[in-house]
């Protein structure tokens, strides 16, 4: 297990840095809030620590529009906060990983300042300008992630620039060399401060089609369904030159020992998994996003698994995630109980997981009054349930005023359960779902067949989920009921099976011969023997 990448064999943990910590008291979470909750990361014993944007930022979208990206925002810190998070969260053995936004910028950037200076600035090909339709309106039919076109007209130089997010966020133009080479210098600044690698922002979206078509119509389309889902995106984002940037990157990265890129890319799996590369040489983890809005059964989880076992490249590493900051917490989409076999289901697969912040002590979506809502995409289109809102809210320390997030006002409110559902208690609680996230990260480092061994499946049918996971010797077996009934399993005959994990302690399932009895939404986790 040693010789093998620490992001292979190890568990990534997503923090979204305003909802962590806060140590200022403005409700805010901040750099120094995430360093002194490191012996949280240690105590859950995952390996790296992935943080969404801290950059000088106008918060337009939350620090996804970035103003500077050699700096630290002053509402997280300084970059003297952020060189000590990195040598204490490295003296604890753990890796940070940095949040970059390649595809856009900030309007208040200086590169964009420049470039809508005058058609004649030395930086205007930085960004995407173009003249609109003889009869004024924009130049083609893309549409904007949040609701709109994605032109916005600029009157001072009388062109349209694109924008794939917020019109304060213009889209660079990476098929200009100057452009890519200032983006791998801004790695390079981070690596040399010691991050440990980069999840890249829309990976996908970086080039767009030449000739600008129009993306043709979805005709799978309802009313109700975000407006930018009305065309499907085939120019406007996923072209084939992407692949040349990400492995442009990867370069990057590879001239430092032991980093990692991860790209996020919302595709098709037959689609995404070509960002590995035809010689595993763009994203060494282009993420996986089908647990996202998986239907909740034994057949569509097996046929997600095959699939994609079945199209990833030879030699490249799989990765699973279940919630993230733009999407449903996972407790939300299938339930309290049915959440732990989503805990047992993300840690036992084959790949690398990645756990969302509040995650592990199951937190779910929380309601957000209209007059506390932050979120622009909420905003531009209310009423659809887009709301990125009620999966950031603040986490849940302890029993303490403000659940021990702040001493001021939360930026957005606390889960109303926070009294109960918060770190300390269910620490106190080995049942509870945080004393279950602890067990399967403590048998996954211990098991080398749990953190690379190969995946078998075992049974996929009659509302159970069960697969064997073999490396060596080793073989681990993980049994889930997805119902809400009784259900049984036939254990494979060729070995004596032991539990050595329950979701729903020693009722949740025993091996009785060749069967194994499953009380309902219960998980276990089972190892061969002689």
């Amino acid at each position: 297990m040693a010789q093998a990448e620490w992001w292979k064999r190890g568990v990534i943990y997503q923090v979204y840095p305003r909802s962590f910590q806060d140590t200022g008291g403005d409700g805010v979470g901040d750099l120094k809030g995430i360093r002194a909750r490191l012996g949280h990361f240690q105590d859950l014993g995952v390996d790296g620590v992935w943080i969404s944007p801290v950059f000088t930022s106008p918060m337009a979208d939350f620090g996804y529009d970035i103003s500077d990206y050699r700096a630290i925002d002053p509402l997280f810190g300084t970059l003297e906060d952020f060189d000590a998070l990195v040598a204490d969260a490295h003296g604890r053995g753990l890796k940070l990983i940095l949040d970059l936004v390649p595809n856009h910028t900030s309007d208040q950037h200086p590169w964009f300042l420049q470039s809508r200076a005058s058609r004649e600035n030395p930086k205007r090909d930085w960004y995407i300008w173009r003249d609109g339709k003889p009869d004024g309106s924009p130049p083609n039919n893309w549409l904007a992630n949040f609701g709109g076109s994605g032109w916005a007209w600029d009157a001072r130089t009388g062109q349209f620039y694109y924008h794939a997010y917020l019109p304060q966020q213009p889209d660079l133009n990476w098929r200009n060399p100057e452009v890519r080479a200032a983006m791998f210098d801004v790695m390079r600044f981070w690596l040399d401060r010691g991050v440990d690698g980069f999840r890249v922002d829309v990976l996908g979206h970086l080039i767009k089609d030449e000739q600008f078509r129009d993306d043709p119509p979805n005709p799978d389309w309802r009313p109700g369904q975000a407006s930018v889902e009305r065309h499907l995106a085939i120019y406007s984002s996923d072209r084939p030159e992407a692949h040349e940037v990400a492995a442009q990157m990867r370069r990057v990265i590879d001239a430092y020992p032991d980093r990692v890129l991860i790209g996020e890319i919302y595709l098709p799996v037959d689609r995404l998994v070509s960002y590995y590369g035809r010689r595993l040489d763009e994203a060494n983890l282009p993420f996986n996003f089908q647990l996202l809005q998986a239907e909740w059964t034994a057949e569509a989880l097996g046929r997600i698994v095959r699939d994609y076992e079945a199209l990833l490249p030879p030699g490249a590493w799989p990765n699973w995630v279940l919630s993230n900051h733009d999407r449903h917490r996972i407790a939300s989409r299938v339930g309290p109980a049915q959440a732990r076999n989503a805990a047992v289901l993300l840690l036992t697969l084959r790949g690398t997981p990645t756990i969302y912040y509040g995650d592990e002590v199951g937190l779910e979506q929380v309601p957000i009054p209209p007059d506390r809502v932050q979120d622009p995409w909420e905003k531009n289109e209310p009423g659809l349930g887009l709301g990125r809102d009620p999966c950031r809210t603040p986490m849940p320390w302890d029993a303490s005023p403000n659940a021990g997030f702040t001493t001021g006002r939360p930026w957005l409110p606390l889960n109303a359960d926070w009294p109960t559902r918060n770190v300390a208690a269910e620490r106190a609680d080995p049942a509870s779902m945080l004393g279950l996230h602890r067990d399967l990260l403590a048998l996954r480092r211990s098991s080398p067949a749990l953190s690379l061994g190969d995946y078998v499946e075992v049974a996929a049918t009659g509302g159970v989920l069960a697969y064997e996971r073999r490396l060596d010797g080793e073989r681990m077996l993980a049994a889930l009921n997805l119902t809400s009934e009784p259900r049984s399993l036939v254990l494979p005959a060729d070995a004596a099976w032991t539990p050595v994990l329950r979701t729903a302690g020693p009722a949740a399932g025993s091996p009785a011969g060749r069967a194994l009895a499953l009380v309902p939404d219960a998980g276990v986790v089972l190892r061969a023997g002689t």
